[in-house]
């Protein structure tokens, strides 16, 4: 079985187009199969790009897929935001820079699966968790992401409470320290937690 948080090159190419508004801007993405969500953009991520608040920084967008969310923030803060993309699947990469291109913004594309290649420390980590790779995968994450944040840096997660958003954020609370783990959105099933990094 594929799963989009995997690499597999031997999948048949079916790309398509896809639009996207964003605070009345138009993005046009080319999403392609053995990709999260190549149909459109998931109401997950919609819900997230709505609820962030105004960013600024080094900011990664961990397991980008096509580059929505990344490509997003980089065009509505291009003054003031400094763009890295990492995903473990080159073909969502390939995309990655394309659609960077056709939306004219500049990012920065890292293959790594997780933080494995990714040494930096970042102000912003946005995440939409790669579910079914399971509880173990994604809690690794999150501990990894305790030793790639600034101080005062943020880390915001978009989950649904049938996917255990609540145990999640007792995980976070866990890594992060209680003190330090926000509830941004609560809505229809979906939460949105900002997670702040104090050493």
């Amino acid at each position: 079985m594929n799963h989009y948080f995997n690499s597999n090159e031997n999948l048949q190419h079916k790309e398509t187009e896809i639009e996207y508004v964003h605070e009345f801007i138009k993005f046009n993405f080319i999403t392609d199969a053995g990709v999260f969500s190549r149909g459109g953009v998931d109401y997950a991520t919609n819900i997230l790009l709505g609820n962030l608040p105004v960013l600024s920084g080094k900011t990664l967008d961990l397991g980008c897929g096509y580059g929505c969310i990344g490509i997003v923030l980089a065009k509505i803060y291009v003054k003031n935001i400094d763009v890295t993309m990492s995903d473990v699947n080159e073909r969502a990469l390939d995309l990655c820079a394309k659609n960077s291109n056709k939306n004219d913004i500049s990012v920065k594309i890292i293959k790594s699966e997780g933080f494995k290649n990714i040494p930096d420390k970042f102000d912003n980590i946005i995440l939409n968790p790669p579910i079914h790779a399971g509880k173990p995968v994604i809690y690794n994450i999150y501990s990894e992401a305790f030793y790639h944040l600034n101080e005062n840096g943020r880390f915001y997660i978009v989950i649904q409470k049938k996917h255990g958003a609540l145990s999640h954020k007792e995980k976070l609370k866990e890594i992060f320290g209680n003190e330090n783990c926000f509830v941004l959105y609560s809505k229809k099933g979906f939460f949105i937690f900002e997670i702040r990094f104090s050493a």
